[in-house]
């Protein structure tokens, strides 16, 4: 198998040995050695913790992961899936943003983590909505009997409401124009849209959001999943509430 050149440069540029490495993944040296070496593929608990560790996207670190899941059918656009959204890399939420340019719809209940996460996130976000990307918030409805409901079911002392007020008070830092709304359909599922890759979290039970199943999609076709996760997103969007009505 050929040298896993990306791996090691990821290593090489969070300043960790194959040793390093390996003890924050828990498993050999070795084993690392052979993932650079020899490009193994390492087990999927594996892959997620070292991409976390390297602050990269799976897909990134191992591409070939991509095209061995032959996108050739339905699940084309699935660049990763994760049990939780916990699981999902920090880079993945960074470099998507990064790397949007027409659209970055936020349609998450709170999106309250984006701001303990992104680093200076205000800052990102404005220069991208001043250089002419859609720039959109789908947030909860604090009021609503189902926000209510689902603060009764989390059990948590930071409310749904609160981490909303928290979001908003974030976003009234970004010096930029930004379209707030609030609605209480998308509960149960969150939906960021940024240019062509969308990340889809769906909540299980009574978990909180980063206990969500996760989806990370990419857009390769006409009418594809992607294509209907964003028509979900403008269906919630044009049924929503303004969150300022004098805007």
């Amino acid at each position: 198998m050929a040298r896993n050149d990306g791996l090691r440069q990821a290593m090489a540029t969070a300043g960790l040995t194959a040793a390093e490495l390996a003890e924050r993944c828990e498993v050999d040296a070795k084993t690392v050695e052979r993932w650079v070496s020899r490009g193994r593929v390492p087990h999927p608990r594996s892959r997620v913790r070292a991409a976390a560790v390297l602050g990269k996207d799976v897909g990134v670190l191992w591409p070939e992961i991509i095209r061995r899941a032959a996108k050739v059918g339905t699940d084309r656009e699935l660049v990763g899936m994760y049990p939780r959204r916990a699981d999902l890399p920090r880079a993945v939420f960074r470099e998507a943003i990064e790397r949007a340019n027409s659209r970055m719809w936020f349609g998450g209940y709170t999106s309250y983590f984006l701001w303990l996460e992104i680093p200076d996130a205000a800052t990102t976000l404005a220069a991208k909505a001043n250089a002419g990307a859609d720039l959109r918030f789908l947030l909860g409805d604090p009021d609503s009997p189902v926000t209510a409901e689902r603060d009764r079911l989390e059990a948590t002392p930071l409310t749904l409401a609160t981490r909303i007020a928290m979001t908003r008070a974030e976003i009234s830092k970004v010096d930029a124009t930004v379209p707030v709304r609030l609605s209480d359909r998308h509960i149960a599922m969150s939906v960021w849209v940024f240019d062509d890759e969308a990340i889809v979290a769906t909540h299980i039970g009574s978990g909180l959001g980063q206990d969500s199943v996760t989806l990370h999609l990419r857009r390769a076709q006409d009418g594809g999943v992607f294509d209907r996760y964003v028509e979900h997103f403008e269906s919630l969007w044009a049924d929503s509430r303004p969150a300022d009505p004098q805007n």
